[in-house]
């Protein structure tokens, strides 16, 4: 164990960190809090005190993902100067970021399919994914006003299907690169859909 005393919100966010890395290699009902007390360098009742139980601790880690995606896509939407541009830029973001450290996918693909066994974890799920899509749908509108997206296109439904476009891309990774060969396809597809012109080519 662990002999040095960290200041309470540094120790819990140290013990998010550890849960997140540990929910993402394992699973939502594989890892126990024992496992992640002793990877984290405490004990179980350090635990305790910041979360009150394993769920909340598995629901706080789905949250601190989602706010590191959506700093992230805030980052890359600031970095790209064609509004045009900005989805595809989330979903390359999102798309690297795992290729280092995919703890988001196995997290999101985890607590759906947990949501259909616990209730609480469902209904977390459902608020979670209207909140990305509300995300999603309001950076679209904001494309759309700057003309960079074409003003037919539906804003809600396109952020559906840029959702949906995400968990093909975690179950893609899960079942080893099936789809690999597509993507590239896929994404200039969707580029030419909602600006009306072609991609660029890759350099």
């Amino acid at each position: 164990m662990s002999t040095t005393r960290l200041p309470a919100e540094e120790r819990r966010v140290a013990l998010l960190e550890t849960a997140c890395r540990l929910f993402s290699e394992g699973s939502y009902r594989g890892t126990t809090t024992a496992d992640i007390a002793r990877e984290a360098g405490v004990t179980e009742p350090v635990l305790y005190r910041h979360f009150n139980s394993k769920r909340d601790l598995y629901l706080a880690c789905l949250e601190a993902t989602w706010a590191g995606v959506r700093a992230m896509w805030e980052e890359a939407i600031a970095a790209e100067q064609d509004p045009s541009l900005w989805i595809a830029t989330m979903g390359r973001s999102f798309i690297e970021s795992e290729a280092e450290r995919p703890v988001i996918s196995n997290l999101w693909v985890h607590a759906i399919a947990e949501g259909s066994e616990d209730a609480v974890i469902g209904a977390y799920m459902k608020e979670h994914m209207r909140e990305v899509h509300a995300y999603t749908t309001a950076v679209i509108r904001r494309a759309q006003e700057t003309g960079g997206i074409e003003a037919e296109r539906d804003p809600d439904a396109e952020a559906w299907i840029f959702i949906a476009l995400g968990l093909l891309t975690m179950a893609d990774r899960v079942l080893d690169g099936v789809m690999r060969e597509s993507w590239p396809a896929i994404r200039a597809s969707r580029l030419r859909w909602l600006t009306g012109r072609d991609p660029e080519p890759l350099v």
